[in-house]
């Protein structure tokens, strides 16, 4: 699988990274373990080397699926693989509790190395700003830890053009996580600009949470901490609606091709050229091949124009 440069940390990742909060459970379906470790392995034997987790997908579950899961890999597999991993945030009885105080920087850390059964985190990532903790507290102990070599680069997720700003006066920040597809457009002059800083960039929700599949043409009702409910505004109305005309115009494409909807949203997204690589998750072994397979084929600059029009109008309407 071909790599790009990841922005000024010089890591050479896929253009897809797997993304493991689904993984992790809470919010999600529920899977066996033996189904989310052989999607882990999927991802790896498919040729990806970016693995995204955090130790609030579940209370630090997804990141031992991970660790669990390189290990049985062999040898090697581990120093193979790049793991992007987070902190100031944790999950707590089913609440997500934002902290971005030095002593959880700390103690979030050791417990990662040890879900992920590594010695070091290739990137470490603020979770989400803390607007209660001065940010150099938050950033100066990550500056600490990667002297230490535990950590080897700094990034942030969910931060805005301003609040990075004050995360690179705060420290040596070189990557971004922000959502972005074709539903959700709302961070692309942030991307643009990290992108043109030489921060690595990476985007996550590439699916809309799962809406871009098109495994979804019936409104439903989900419980109240369902990601689908909670976090992803495509599942009801008036955005269901609209997401499924944007699927209209994506079907002709992929009917066109004989893919998947999955692979032309991820297409979509990873090839923006502010985008180095984009995040996708699945739990079953046969999603993540096909999701990978996208790395196959591109998007035509008149297929792209298409895709455009569609998102113009789901934006707009």
């Amino acid at each position: 699988m071909e790599k790009v440069r990841f922005g000024k940390t010089n890591m050479m990742v896929t253009p897809l990274t797997f993304g493991t909060w689904g993984i992790g459970g809470a919010g999600w379906d529920d899977n066996s373990d033996e189904t989310r470790l052989d999607a882990i392995a999927a991802a790896v034997e498919s040729g990806i080397n970016f693995i995204d987790t955090a130790p609030a997908y579940n209370a630090g579950r997804a990141e031992r699926y991970i660790g669990q899961a390189l290990e049985a890999m062999g040898k090697g597999t581990r120093e193979k693989i790049h793991i992007a991993t987070k902190c100031a945030n944790a999950f707590v009885d089913g609440q997500y509790v934002r902290s971005g105080k030095a002593d959880l920087i700390y103690q979030q850390c050791e417990e990662s190395l040890r879900n992920l059964r590594t010695d070091y985190i290739d990137l470490m990532i603020v979770h989400w700003p803390d607007p209660n903790v001065p940010y150099e507290e938050t950033f100066g102990a990550l500056t600490r830890l990667k002297e230490e070599g535990v950590i080897r680069h700094i990034g942030v997720s969910n931060f805005n053009r301003e609040q990075l700003e004050r995360a690179l006066q705060a420290a040596d920040v070189e990557a971004v996580q922000l959502q972005f597809s074709m539903v959700d457009l709302d961070n692309v002059d942030e991307l643009k600009w990290a992108h043109d800083l030489d921060l690595g960039t990476m985007t996550y929700g590439s699916l809309g949470g799962g809406i871009l599949t098109g495994r979804y043409r019936t409104l439903q009702r989900y419980e109240t901490m369902d990601n689908r409910n909670r976090f992803y505004p495509y599942f009801r109305e008036p955005l269901f609606s609209r997401a499924m005309k944007l699927l209209d115009v994506m079907e002709t494409i992929a009917d066109a091709r004989g893919v998947p909807l999955s692979q032309v949203a991820i297409n979509w997204s990873r090839q923006q050229p502010y985008v180095d690589t984009s995040i996708f998750g699945a739990q079953r072994r046969d999603r993540v091949e096909s999701n990978a397979a996208c790395l196959t084929w591109d998007l035509t600059p008149e297929e792209i124009q298409l895709l455009d029009s569609g998102v113009s109008e789901f934006a707009l309407t």
